[in-house]
């Protein structure tokens, strides 16, 4: 069987807290329940895969790869990645700060997973670290302004921000690091502030919260800090803008968060490819299960810099934003009215989302038309060699780079 049909992508939403009511309902073109939604879903995901009319019926995306790999996916990326779609494309909508967390590597999330299988503790069970085998590297692309923290500052702009917050309760980590500047005291000072008793996290919140809304016009580190405090008191992870990289994406800039990075998505609306997983391991900000012990194993305790990233030109009409991630590749498409048409070339499996405007996908080989409207997403098989985009808008594509 070969499939040549486009399909349009039934996708859920998941209301998670800190989700915008608004932002995407609004790319929907819906009108708002008034639930916080947080994440619009499109892919294969078995916990919330996206769904396609195949024969009048609709299928679990998931189910249908299973069905016809090779169709859907091609033979390169169903013999490369065990017959499973190997990328998770979201939209991302935060009202209000997510969780400090990060992602394991490949090695680490077989091991982790296999470790809890043998100890059964139950898939959804709520003190589960690793719901699955595979690993997380993910992309995040500002549709709006998007502020977040990812990996550590280097160890001078730690100590700036500490002695400023709070030189008192937290000398002795401040001495320790003035002193030695390696990713093993780094670690410690982590694992210090972690495991702090509710006593002594009192305390240093006390001593810094006041220091911090002093300064709240001169850095936004400290605005940010006083902005995460009233959402989560008594967490000490409250203080991460200090010690980690505070950012904020411009619409069109991404940034690629490689296993064990220490991140959390602080506001805005951005697209999200990573993939296929749902391992993670949280370091505060959260109700949420945490385990220290476990997080601290898998993070990356170098400081660097981060490395915003640009499109780069693809042709006139398409960028792509290079992360060297194999499951992957994330592009713009900016689409112009013109007679003929985009050309374009498919060497695999596709996922298009139209976050403006109106646009059509014409197939030659079977003379198929396909519109999209603002909040449309589609899959391209690998029965699609090549098809044609027509009318005005732009387009993010998630397909796996060739």
């Amino acid at each position: 069987m070969m499939l040549k049909d486009i399909f349009i992508l039934d996708n859920d939403v998941q209301e998670y807290p800190w989700g915008s009511p608004t932002a995407i309902p609004d790319l929907l073109c819906k009108t708002p329940s008034g639930k916080p939604q947080a994440e619009l879903w499109m892919g294969a995901h078995p916990k919330a895969p996206s769904r396609i009319d195949i024969n009048g019926e609709k299928s679990p995306l998931n189910r249908a790869i299973e069905q016809f790999p090779e169709e859907i996916l091609g033979e390169r990326i169903a013999t490369a990645f065990g017959g499973r779609l190997p990328f998770l494309f979201k939209v991302l909508a935060a009202a209000s700060p997510l969780s400090i967390q990060a992602h394991p590597d490949r090695y680490q999330a077989k091991e982790g997973f296999r470790a809890e299988n043998l100890a059964k503790i139950p898939l959804d069970a709520p003190n589960r670290n690793y719901r699955d085998s595979n690993h997380k590297p993910e992309c995040i692309c500002a549709l709006t302004p998007f502020w977040g923290l990812c990996g550590f500052r280097d160890i001078s702009g730690i100590l700036f921000f500490l002695k400023r917050l709070c030189p008192r309760t937290l000398r002795a980590e401040i001495g320790m690091l003035r002193e030695d500047q390696s990713s093993d005291a780094l670690k410690r000072f982590y694992r210090n502030l972690l495991t702090s008793s509710e006593k002594r996290t009192l305390a240093v919140l006390d001593e810094a919260l006041p220091n911090a809304r002093i300064s709240t016009d001169d850095n936004t580190v400290f605005r940010w800090i006083v902005a995460l405090y009233e959402v989560y008191k008594n967490d000490i992870s409250v203080l991460s803008p200090a010690f980690l990289n505070l950012f904020c994406l411009e619409p069109g800039q991404a940034l690629f968060l490689p296993a064990g990075e220490l991140h959390a998505y602080l506001d805005g609306v951005g697209i999200e490819l990573m993939a296929n997983s749902d391992n993670v391991l949280r370091g505060g900000l959260t109700p949420k299960h945490m385990d220290v012990g476990e997080l601290l194993k898998i993070l990356n305790f170098e400081p660097h810099p981060l490395k915003v990233m640009i499109p780069e030109k693809v042709n006139d009409y398409e960028s792509a934003y290079s992360t060297g991630a194999r499951e992957f590749l994330l592009s713009v498409i900016s689409v112009p009215e013109t007679l003929e048409g985009i050309p374009m070339a498919n060497t695999g499996v596709q996922i298009l989302l139209c976050t403006d405007g109106n646009i059509r996908i014409f197939v030659p080989d079977t003379r198929q038309w396909t519109a999209m409207a603002k909040g449309t997403s589609v899959l391209i098989p690998a029965g699609i060699d090549r098809y044609t985009l027509h009318g005005q808008g732009k387009i993010y594509k998630a397909s796996v780079p060739f």
